[in-house]
Protein backbone atom coordinates (compact mmCIF):
# COMPACT_ATOMS: atom_id res chain seq x y z
CA UNK A 1 0.00 0.00 0.00
CA UNK A 2 1.60 3.53 1.10
CA UNK A 3 2.82 5.64 3.72
CA UNK A 4 0.89 7.99 5.57
CA UNK A 5 1.89 11.03 4.09
CA UNK A 6 1.06 10.04 0.82
CA UNK A 7 -2.56 8.79 2.36
CA UNK A 8 -5.65 11.78 2.67
CA UNK A 9 -8.05 11.25 4.85
CA UNK A 10 -11.27 12.63 3.34
CA UNK A 11 -13.89 10.71 5.24
CA UNK A 12 -15.52 7.80 7.26
CA UNK A 13 -17.85 5.63 7.77
CA UNK A 14 -20.70 6.73 10.03
CA UNK A 15 -23.10 4.10 9.92
CA UNK A 16 -25.42 1.66 8.09
CA UNK A 17 -28.24 2.43 5.57
CA UNK A 18 -30.98 -0.46 4.70
CA UNK A 19 -30.07 -4.15 4.36
CA UNK A 20 -28.23 -4.21 1.38
CA UNK A 21 -24.78 -3.06 2.87
CA UNK A 22 -24.78 0.38 2.01
CA UNK A 23 -22.88 2.39 4.10
CA UNK A 24 -23.55 6.40 5.43
CA UNK A 25 -20.42 8.67 4.93
CA UNK A 26 -18.96 11.88 6.54
CA UNK A 27 -17.40 13.67 4.32
CA UNK A 28 -14.59 15.66 4.75
CA UNK A 29 -14.47 17.14 0.88
CA UNK A 30 -15.88 20.47 0.16
CA UNK A 31 -18.41 20.29 -1.59
CA UNK A 32 -19.14 17.17 0.69
CA UNK A 33 -20.07 15.12 -2.37
CA UNK A 34 -16.19 15.38 -4.30
CA UNK A 35 -15.76 12.20 -2.22
CA UNK A 36 -16.95 10.31 -4.63
CA UNK A 37 -15.27 11.36 -7.39
CA UNK A 38 -11.93 9.78 -6.27
CA UNK A 39 -12.02 6.13 -6.54
CA UNK A 40 -10.98 4.40 -5.36
CA UNK A 41 -10.96 4.29 -1.51
CA UNK A 42 -8.95 3.25 1.34
CA UNK A 43 -10.75 1.92 4.22
CA UNK A 44 -8.74 1.22 7.49
CA UNK A 45 -10.39 -1.88 8.73
CA UNK A 46 -8.41 -2.29 12.21
CA UNK A 47 -4.85 -0.82 12.02
CA UNK A 48 -4.27 -1.83 8.27
CA UNK A 49 -5.81 0.20 4.96
CA UNK A 50 -7.90 -1.97 2.49
CA UNK A 51 -8.60 -1.14 -0.72
CA UNK A 52 -11.64 -0.55 -1.33
CA UNK A 53 -13.85 0.17 -5.16
CA UNK A 54 -16.75 2.25 -4.93
CA UNK A 55 -19.47 0.78 -6.86
CA UNK A 56 -22.46 3.74 -6.14
CA UNK A 57 -22.18 7.01 -4.06
CA UNK A 58 -25.06 9.57 -3.76
CA UNK A 59 -26.89 12.32 -1.75
CA UNK A 60 -29.64 10.83 0.92
CA UNK A 61 -31.51 13.62 2.54
CA UNK A 62 -29.31 15.71 4.31
CA UNK A 63 -26.13 12.72 3.85
CA UNK A 64 -24.43 10.78 2.29
CA UNK A 65 -24.44 6.78 0.95
CA UNK A 66 -22.56 4.34 -0.66
CA UNK A 67 -22.06 1.05 -1.78
CA UNK A 68 -18.70 -0.54 -1.71
CA UNK A 69 -17.44 -3.72 -3.57
CA UNK A 70 -17.93 -6.95 -1.81
CA UNK A 71 -19.94 -4.95 0.94
CA UNK A 72 -23.52 -6.77 0.37
CA UNK A 73 -24.94 -6.92 3.47
CA UNK A 74 -25.79 -5.55 6.95
CA UNK A 75 -22.83 -7.32 9.30
CA UNK A 76 -20.59 -6.45 6.58
CA UNK A 77 -21.23 -3.10 6.61
CA UNK A 78 -21.55 -3.02 10.41
CA UNK A 79 -18.04 -3.80 10.56
CA UNK A 80 -16.82 -0.58 8.54
CA UNK A 81 -18.90 1.60 10.97
CA UNK A 82 -15.84 4.71 12.27
CA UNK A 83 -13.59 3.10 9.88
CA UNK A 84 -11.68 6.24 8.08
CA UNK A 85 -11.89 6.73 4.44
CA UNK A 86 -8.75 7.67 2.20
CA UNK A 87 -6.97 8.27 -1.11
CA UNK A 88 -3.80 9.00 -2.46
CA UNK A 89 -2.49 12.24 -2.25
CA UNK A 90 -1.62 12.24 -6.11
CA UNK A 91 -5.02 11.85 -6.92
CA UNK A 92 -5.66 15.25 -5.47
CA UNK A 93 -5.64 18.34 -7.55
CA UNK A 94 -2.79 20.55 -7.56
CA UNK A 95 -3.53 23.83 -5.42
CA UNK A 96 -2.33 27.18 -6.82
CA UNK A 97 0.31 28.31 -5.23
CA UNK A 98 -0.46 29.94 -1.35
CA UNK A 99 -3.06 27.19 -0.91
CA UNK A 100 -3.25 24.77 1.21
CA UNK A 101 -4.72 21.11 2.14
CA UNK A 102 -5.83 21.46 5.94
CA UNK A 103 -4.10 17.93 6.39
CA UNK A 104 -0.83 19.45 5.50
CA UNK A 105 -1.27 22.37 7.83
CA UNK A 106 -2.48 19.55 10.96
CA UNK A 107 0.49 19.26 13.08
CA UNK A 108 2.55 22.18 11.76
CA UNK A 109 4.41 24.10 14.69
CA UNK A 110 3.46 28.24 14.94
CA UNK A 111 5.05 30.75 15.51
CA UNK A 112 4.91 34.69 15.47
CA UNK A 113 7.16 37.10 14.08
CA UNK A 114 9.34 37.19 17.33
CA UNK A 115 10.05 33.67 17.24
CA UNK A 116 8.26 32.35 20.07
CA UNK A 117 6.74 29.54 19.03
CA UNK A 118 2.86 29.45 19.90
CA UNK A 119 2.76 25.50 19.46
CA UNK A 120 1.38 23.13 16.90
CA UNK A 121 -1.75 23.20 14.70
CA UNK A 122 -4.39 20.41 15.97
CA UNK A 123 -7.48 21.20 14.18
CA UNK A 124 -8.71 23.54 11.72
CA UNK A 125 -12.37 24.96 12.33
CA UNK A 126 -14.77 26.00 9.62
CA UNK A 127 -16.37 28.99 11.00
CA UNK A 128 -18.52 30.20 7.93
CA UNK A 129 -16.60 34.03 7.93
CA UNK A 130 -13.35 32.13 7.95
CA UNK A 131 -11.05 29.01 8.82
CA UNK A 132 -9.73 29.08 12.13
CA UNK A 133 -6.60 27.51 13.20
CA UNK A 134 -6.79 25.48 16.19
CA UNK A 135 -3.27 26.09 18.21
CA UNK A 136 -2.32 23.54 21.32
CA UNK A 137 0.66 25.07 23.60
CA UNK A 138 0.84 26.37 26.72
CA UNK A 139 -2.77 27.95 26.22
CA UNK A 140 -5.30 27.61 23.26
CA UNK A 141 -5.39 29.61 20.97
CA UNK A 142 -7.55 30.00 18.40
CA UNK A 143 -5.95 32.38 14.94
CA UNK A 144 -8.41 33.08 11.87
CA UNK A 145 -6.69 31.19 9.06
CA UNK A 146 -6.45 34.91 6.73
CA UNK A 147 -3.51 34.45 4.84
CA UNK A 148 -1.66 38.02 4.44
CA UNK A 149 -3.38 39.05 7.23
CA UNK A 150 -2.81 36.97 10.60
CA UNK A 151 -1.28 34.43 8.66
CA UNK A 152 2.25 35.41 7.42
CA UNK A 153 3.33 32.56 5.80
CA UNK A 154 3.49 28.41 5.33
CA UNK A 155 6.47 26.54 4.93
CA UNK A 156 5.37 23.18 4.49
CA UNK A 157 9.09 22.06 4.01
CA UNK A 158 10.12 23.51 7.89
CA UNK A 159 6.73 22.33 8.68
CA UNK A 160 5.93 26.10 10.47
CA UNK A 161 3.29 28.69 10.10
CA UNK A 162 4.30 32.42 10.24
CA UNK A 163 1.56 34.37 12.09
CA UNK A 164 0.89 38.25 13.05
CA UNK A 165 0.03 37.23 17.03
CA UNK A 166 0.69 38.34 20.03
CA UNK A 167 0.46 35.46 22.84
CA UNK A 168 -2.02 36.45 25.85
CA UNK A 169 0.43 36.99 29.13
Amino acid sequence: MQSENERVVVGRIAGIYGLGGWVKIMSYTRPRENIFSYVPWQVRQSKDWVEMDLQTGKRHGKGLIASLQDIDDRESARMLINADIAISRKQLPKLPEGEYYWCDLIGLLVNNQAGVVLGKVIEILETGANDVLVIEGEKRILIPLLMGNHVLGVDLELGQIQVAWQPEN
